[in-house]
């Protein structure tokens, strides 16, 4: 018999690619943190002998989670300025905060936890947008989590880089000291064309050709964006993207609410990709993403959750629920982002935006072992006529009881393995005590 490190078997294996596919009692086979095999249980068995072997009952393993976008650090910011307008949350509450708070250790505490709860919601995967990503990656290499780190460029100085010239030689620095690493990606993330000036802007788009990365960056998130761009300049953002050259598949376009029609047109031709926070862009109040337009023109469109500071969670499995309601009611039509989209949004659409698609996002052989397995056993799921629609519309994260990043268990029985969430917490709430009473003005 042929060896592998794992066999994992469950009630449906839901492998996304096909979109659709639903294989019943089926399990995966794993070695050296890849996808050996996709079989019949018994085919699996009567093939290999395993270290270990897993038997998931009534679950449905799935390609791990991507979270296309997200702020991680900023999960220490948790609930601090709700209830708020976009500009009046971010000047007058997250900004001032940030200034006085954000350091090496703010981030790497605030990443720690927040992958704690993305990997407990079955997040494999994140793309991360904020200061010190060196301390987010060193984070990541603790928990064993895969991350799509952004070199962020701002206009702004702050603890991190005093303007934009040193913004992008950090970004560059850190780029090359993570060359060769397997889940560690670094990407280049100017904030927002209101927020980086064009011949940074430029900069950044020469940098991403030679380094062959995509472009992470918030572009049309609301209308006061849109209008303020056409009184200044007398273009729209996106158009002034494309005359830099931006608008190509490196574009990771986030949150895109306001979009016209011959924006979505082009946002297709060039092949870009667009990243929707549904759940946030309702909190602020910013729009509707046009995911049934963009979806039929061919536009790739993935899902994040945003910053937990505007969500106010990192819950993946919540985010393709919403997603496919509201696109359900912006668009008028109950068949639009029906459960698999969903879930492909989540999974290797999210891959494919990041470029990673030939790793990770699907289970197939090749690929590496980055699955989630969703307990769909519980009471509050019954009758099951279909598993995918179950998971997408009324699973929730508690349902999660394993995850594996490249063949490694990082969540076992509900337990993570490689982050102390007790002492996560305590941190956390020792930040809590702090930046709440600065923001009160008692401190």
């Amino acid at each position: 018999m042929e060896r592998v490190d794992s066999l994992i078997h469950a009630r449906w294996v839901i492998p996304v690619e096909p979109e659709g596919a639903v294989l019943e009692r089926h399990g995966v086979a794993v070695r050296d943190g890849r996808i050996v095999a996709i079989a019949p249980s018994a085919e699996l068995q009567a093939r290999y002998s395993a270290a270990e072997e897993r038997h998931l009952g009534e679950h449905a393993l799935i390609p791990g989670l991507i979270n296309a976008h997200t702020h991680s650090a900023m999960t220490l910011l948790r609930g601090m300025a709700d209830d708020l307008p976009l500009m009046t949350w971010l000047t007058e509450h997250i900004w001032p905060a940030e200034q006085r708070w954000v350091g090496e250790a703010f981030v790497r505490d605030g990443s720690t936890l927040a992958m704690a709860e993305m990997l407990l919601g079955g997040v494999t995967c994140f793309n991360d947008m904020y200061f010190f990503p060196e301390a987010t990656a060193a984070a990541a290499r603790e928990a064993g989590m895969r991350a799509v780190l952004g070199m962020i460029v701002i206009d702004f100085p702050s603890a991190y880089a005093s303007g934009p010239e040193a913004y992008l030689e950090k970004g560059l620095a850190f780029h090359e000291a993570c060359r060769g690493e397997a889940l560690i990606r670094p990407v280049l993330a100017p904030h927002a064309p209101y927020t980086v000036a064009e011949p940074w802007l430029e900069r950044i788009r020469e940098h991403a050709e030679a380094l062959d990365v995509p472009v992470h960056i918030h572009l049309h998130e609301t209308a006061g964006e849109v209008e303020q761009s056409v009184q200044q300049t007398g273009k729209r953002p996106l158009q002034r993207l494309d005359e830099l050259g931006l608008v190509s598949p490196r574009l990771l376009a986030v949150h895109a609410t306001q979009l016209e029609a011959a924006e979505i047109e082009r946002l297709a031709a060039a092949g870009a990709h667009v990243l929707h926070c549904p759940e946030a862009n309702l909190k602020l109040a910013s729009g509707f993403c046009p995911v049934g337009a963009l979806s039929a023109a061919g536009v790739n469109v993935a899902l994040g959750t945003d910053g937990v500071a505007s969500n106010n969670d990192l819950d993946m499995i919540g985010e393709m629920r919403t997603a496919a309601l509201l696109a359900k009611a912006v668009g008028g039509d109950a068949a639009a982002v029906p459960a698999a989209q969903a879930l492909r949004m989540a999974t290797l659409n999210a891959a494919r935006a990041l470029g990673i698609d030939g790793a990770v996002g699907s289970i197939e052989p090749g690929k590496a072992a980055d699955l989630t397995a969703v307990s769909l056993g519980e009471i509050d799921l019954q009758p099951i006529y279909n598993p995918l629609s179950q998971l997408v519309y009324a699973a929730t994260r508690r349902h999660v009881t394993d995850v594996w990043v490249a063949g490694a268990p990082l969540v076992r029985d509900r337990q993570l393995t490689t982050i102390d969430a007790a002492a996560a917490s305590r941190r956390a709430a020792q930040w809590g005590e702090r930046i709440g009473a600065a923001d009160r003005g008692e401190g």
